[in-house]
Parts: structure tokens; sequence; C-alpha cells
């Protein structure tokens, strides 16, 4: 999986931090308070990322709204996946990056990996 576009990730940012469809407008209109993006632009963009498959979207009278697809945390895990993917030797790499979590990483992976056991025996 590739990573996100610079717009692709800003725009994906807000859908994923609203929780709501969302018109290109209000994307565009939260962009510019930080930084100038043509309204064009954004439209674009959505578009690339609904027919990528990040978006769903549906008229709201005579726009678009969008919708992410999948979660940022989907989305994570994806991108980690891939990194594990470059690595000739899966498990030392798991060991490395286990080794630079913190005492909570680490917990929650323990509490992830008792969840994925228990549906593996079920």
């Amino acid at each position: 999986m590739r990573r996100l576009g610079e717009l692709e990730a800003e725009i994906m940012d807000r859908l994923w931090a609203w929780r709501r469809p969302t018109t290109v407008r209000e994307i565009v209109d939260d962009i510019n308070e930080h930084r100038p993006v043509a309204y064009t632009t954004v439209m674009t963009v959505a578009s690339i990322l609904y027919n990528k498959g990040w978006l769903l979207r549906a008229k709201e009278g005579r726009a678009w709204v969008y919708s992410p697809v999948r979660s940022r945390e989907e989305y994570t895990a994806a991108l980690m996946e891939d990194a594990l993917g470059t690595s000739e030797d899966r498990s030392a790499a798991l060991t490395h990056f286990v080794e630079q979590m913190g005492p909570e990483e680490v917990s929650a992976l323990r509490k992830a990996l008792r969840t994925a056991g228990r549906r593996t025996k079920a």
C-alpha cells in the first residue's frame, strides 16, 4: 500500500477527526486556516481518493459529501504490514519494533495478542 500524499493525508486527517460526512468546501475552509489551497485542488484530490477506494461519497443537495472507508488505525496497520514486508526477517524486524515500544504500547500489544489468540481458538 502506498503512503498517502501530503494533501491526501490532510484530507483524510480531517475526515478521520471529524467522523462525519464532509463536503469539499468544509475541508478547503479548514485547510485555508493554515495555508492557501484552491477548492478545485481539494475537489480533485478528494475524487482521486474516492477512485482509489479510500472515500465513499454521496450526493447531498448539489454537493458531494465524503466519508472515509477505512479508519486511521486500519491505515496505520496497513503501513506497518507493508514495512514488515520489506524485511527479509519479519521476526527480527518485529523484535526491534517491540523493543522501541513504551510500556503502555507493550501492554496494548499484549491485550491485542490475547484477543487475537481467543479468536483463533474459537
